[in-house]
């Protein structure tokens, strides 16, 4: 395992993606996560002397479009992604399963996904590359997403059972809906392709103010709902060591990517360094 990070909209923004990725390598950071896989990039790591972590698959709800059509196009997005992350990538995609329409239950999404990504998964089979689902539930009220419970997990495995579909297991997701994070990564710890450094702080005042509803007015955090917030590894409810342990049981061996998603370091470009750089040093405390 080594620490990795994914790109901060503002790093994206400010430096460019060279210069994140000049930036990475120069503090010593192992991989990093692409918004899309393609020969520049590929140079671009490579000259750096830095590891490409996941790709993006940037096929956003089309897949479980209630539109056949929108899902056939769809279908042909998402095999040539998996073709350029064999061909320039890490061979891992990330992704969300996300419905086209954010009303849509996730029973009818569980049968459209039935509909599409036997197929897509099938593909990916033959191009050796895995696709790793992110437990993003997707915006309130709805929570449309699936595969951030175990529920959804468990039917989408008997759907497509291939071992090229697998988790980014990230904790700060689970621990936000209520899930367990540690009974989930062992019950799915085989089907772990990626691992996102993010954790969640639980406020006893804004439970106490918001309930677990959320606030009705304003916000008091960008990523969060008054009662929780994102935060860096070390700083939530998250126990690193014991992830750690149990990845290193299980055989993982790739990227603990860094998600900065933490307020506190959010508003410069300095702060963003600074809040990948003390997440590094605590996971790297950690690791053997």
């Amino acid at each position: 395992m080594h620490v990795g990070m994914r790109i901060p909209g503002r790093m994206q923004r400010e430096l460019g993606f060279e210069g994140v990725v000049n930036w990475a390598s120069e503090r010593g950071l192992g991989s990093v996560d692409v918004p899309d896989a393609s020969a520049q990039a590929q140079k671009q790591f490579r000259d750096a002397g830095l590891e490409i972590g996941t790709v993006d698959f940037g096929i956003g709800g089309g897949l479980l479009n209630k539109d056949g059509r929108a899902r056939r196009k769809a279908v042909t997005a998402a095999k040539k992604r998996i073709r350029d992350t064999a061909r320039y990538g890490s061979g891992v995609i990330f992704f969300c399963v996300e419905p086209g329409e954010r009303t849509q239950t996730r029973g009818e999404s569980l049968d459209l996904f039935e509909k599409s990504y036997p197929e897509v998964i099938a593909y990916a089979e033959e191009h050796d590359v895995h696709l790793a689902i992110e437990p993003y539930p997707g915006g309130g009220p709805y929570y449309p997403n699936l595969g951030c419970t175990p529920e959804t997990l468990r039917v989408i495995f008997e759907i497509v059972p291939s071992p090229n579909l697998g988790i980014c297991f990230d904790p700060s997701h689970f621990i936000r809906i209520g899930v367990d994070y540690q009974r989930l990564l062992m019950e799915f710890g085989d089907r772990v392709r990626h691992v996102h450094a993010k954790d969640t702080e639980l406020l006893a005042d804004g439970l106490y103010n918001y309930g677990t509803l959320g606030q009705s007015s304003g916000r008091r955090y960008g990523h969060g709902e008054g009662w929780w917030r994102y935060c860096i590894p070390g700083w939530g409810a998250a126990d690193w060591r014991w992830i750690v342990a149990r990845l290193e049981e299980i055989g993982y061996d790739g990227p603990l990517a860094i998600e900065l998603e933490d307020d506190r370091f959010m508003e410069t470009v300095e702060l963003n360094k600074e809040g990948i750089l003390t997440a590094k040093d605590f996971l790297e405390g950690i690791l053997r």
